[in-house]
């Protein structure tokens, strides 16, 4: 018996086994805690030097004395319109191709394999080289000049890739079974696609529009070329409008003792992106069918 009290290991066997998984428990709470804690320092840093700023009059106000004093009213309508511009041709356009990958082209297709391939190159090109195709084209070819409409269309160009690769990726994440399904049960191709497949689809739909908008309010670099430096307020959309990641670059690195407003103008923009990210997100869900057993 005592010989056998020897070989006994110090550890049983199950408890080695829950090393792993205990480690690898421990390592996804220290990322999330982790990418927390960076959220809530940027947004904390953001807001202690934003919030002396921030009043209903530099919402609404027209910007004065180069930014450092008014607000950022028509910045806000600029930024709204070049958003609009965007989504305008980036979600039909998106939807319709994602649709003609996934579901009218086999994934062995010589052309839809060329056309996945550069829509990833695309999207890793960076902002400033949009920037000079929509200056040329956008702007001198087609001429439209420094405008609106150009800064949403070359914004379009930029985030087209993402929303379009997120919502194939979606649309062949539905399970063959409700294709075979809808089809027995006689239901046409755009029935189906527009009562099954895009309501299925649209969690991941909403999370890639999400990622174009956050992108396209985030950009500057692509909008100097493009929408103009104007800080006035935009008659139609083929005023020049600035946009207000345009109007924060140039408030911090172009104005003496900007900085202070340029702190407020990122938070207006940081909460925005919630704001549009809580609603589509929302959207995303009312979208969704649902199943049984939750209505």
């Amino acid at each position: 018996m005592a010989d056998s009290a020897k070989l006994r290991p110090l550890f049983p066997a199950t408890a080695r086994a829950e090393w792993p998984d205990r480690l690898a428990t421990l390592f996804a709470w220290a990322s999330a805690v982790t990418v927390m804690l960076v959220f809530a320092a940027i947004v904390g840093s953001v807001a202690w030097k934003a919030l002396p700023q921030l009043s209903f009059e530099f919402l609404v106000a027209a910007p004065r004395d180069a930014g450092r004093a008014g607000g950022i009213g028509p910045i806000l309508v600029s930024t709204l319109a070049i958003l609009g511009v965007c989504l305008a041709a980036t979600i039909p356009l998106g939807l319709a191709t994602a649709v003609y990958l996934s579901e009218f082209t086999r994934r062995t297709s010589r052309a839809a394999r060329w056309l996945r391939r550069s829509l990833d190159v695309l999207a890793g090109v960076p902002s400033i080289v949009f920037g000079l195709f929509g200056n040329a084209f956008f702007s001198i070819a087609l001429g439209l000049g420094f405008s609106i409409l150009s800064g949403g269309l070359t914004l379009a160009c930029m985030v087209l890739p993402l929303f379009l690769r997120a919502s194939e990726v979606s649309l062949r994440a539905v399970p063959d079974e409700y294709r075979r399904g809808a089809a027995a049960l006689g239901l046409a191709r755009p029935a189906v696609l527009w009562r099954v497949l895009l309501p299925s689809a649209a969690p991941g739909i909403a999370a890639g529009l999400v990622l174009a908008m956050g992108r396209a309010l985030a950009e500057t670099a692509a909008l100097l070329f493009t929408s103009g430096y104007a800080d006035r307020m935009p008659g139609s959309v083929m005023d020049s409008g600035r946009a207000l990641s345009v109007h924060i670059y140039d408030l911090a690195m172009n104005v003496p003792d900007g900085s202070h407003r340029a702190y407020a103008s990122a938070l207006v923009l940081m909460v925005m992106l919630l704001a549009i990210n809580a609603g589509v997100s929302w959207l995303g869900s009312r979208w969704q069918p649902r199943s049984p057993s939750s209505s």
